[in-house]
């Protein structure tokens, strides 16, 4: 459920799980995984290294189906970039006694700490979407504080388009959730743009907002041709995942530059430096999605139809 998803957000922009230490199993992941014969544990994904050490996990969560849960959000990242994107991260995994959920938190693009409320199931991970928030923060830079909402923004639109690409959620739910949660990240009186206003929803949606727009841009002026994916890519091949620090100026240069155009400086300076209201409404129209009380439906002679079935359908090859 999207309130779930809200406030489990809520918690995860507060702080950190405290865990401890425990038993480390190595998984080494990609888009194809496998296991070896010396190491039946092992889960091997291009040049992606996972050390996990598990402290402990919910009772009603097989080992079995914790690992599935941190192969499929390893997929879907993997996907998006065409690779994992850092070559070693430790997954810090435990059960904290006062939680009811799953929350995580990164650290310096080097350590992912996860924690989770004693009643999960292996249902509720079937459903998680923290794991992958969190992996995709390792795949660019650390901007500072000024700039969370960037990064906040980035894993919480990249999250749920990755994990539809790879059949884990459906188109459908993607829209639900944004077109219920995007009205959060809009600016209210005596907003001074997202650079400026550090509330939660400017943070999360507002952030989201601005990666989504910057996709359908960067898809119409291209044709097609390329996309935020292009840009983020080119961003990670440059150097800028999770454990250096890249002043704002230069990750948007670089994703332009992969784009052959202006969008992520434009869109800074229309939504970042300055409040700006986004008409919604028209954004979904044009994108071809209404929701009523039956859901979410779709009107493929929409103008930008072809643009929304692209975000959920983003390519595998590099």
């Amino acid at each position: 459920m999207i309130s779930a998803r809200l406030g489990v957000r809520v918690l995860l922009a507060i702080g950190a799980i405290v865990l401890g230490y425990g038993t480390s199993i190595i998984l080494a992941g990609s888009a194809g995984t496998r296991t070896t014969p010396d190491n039946p544990s092992a889960l091997h994904i291009s040049n992606g290294l996972i050390h996990i050490d598990l402290v402990s996990k919910p009772p009603a969560v097989s080992q079995d189906q914790l690992l599935l849960w941190i192969r499929t959000a390893g997929d879907a990242v993997s996907r998006y970039y065409g690779r994992f994107p850092v070559k070693e991260v430790t997954l810090h995994v435990q059960v904290n006694a006062e939680a009811h959920e799953i929350h995580g938190r990164t650290y310096d693009g080097q350590r992912i700490e996860i924690g989770f409320g004693a009643d999960v199931t292996a249902a509720d991970l079937t459903d998680d979407w923290t794991l992958a928030h969190e992996m995709f923060h390792l795949a660019s830079p650390d901007l500072g504080e000024k700039h969370v909402w960037l990064s906040e923004g980035l894993s919480t639109y990249l999250e749920p388009i990755s994990r539809a690409a790879i059949g884990a959620l459906t188109p459908e739910r993607i829209w639900h959730d944004m077109i219920e949660g995007m009205p959060q990240g809009l600016p209210e009186a005596g907003d001074k743009g997202l650079e400026r206003t550090h509330t939660w929803g400017r943070t999360y949606w507002g952030g989201c907002l601005f990666c989504l727009l910057a996709d359908v841009r960067i898809r119409e002026r291209t044709d097609g041709h390329r996309s935020l994916q292009d840009a983020l890519r080119a961003i990670l091949d440059a150097g800028g995942d999770g454990s250096v620090e890249w002043p704002i100026s230069r990750m948007l240069e670089t994703g332009d530059r992969a784009t052959g155009t202006v969008v992520l400086k434009e869109l800074y300076e229309e939504m970042a430096l300055k409040s700006k209201t986004i008409d919604l409404d028209a954004l979904w129209k044009s994108l071809g999605i209404r929701a009523d009380a039956e859901g979410v439906k779709f009107d493929d002679s929409a103008l930008l139809a072809w643009v929304r079935k692209a975000i959920t359908t983003a390519r595998a090859s590099r």
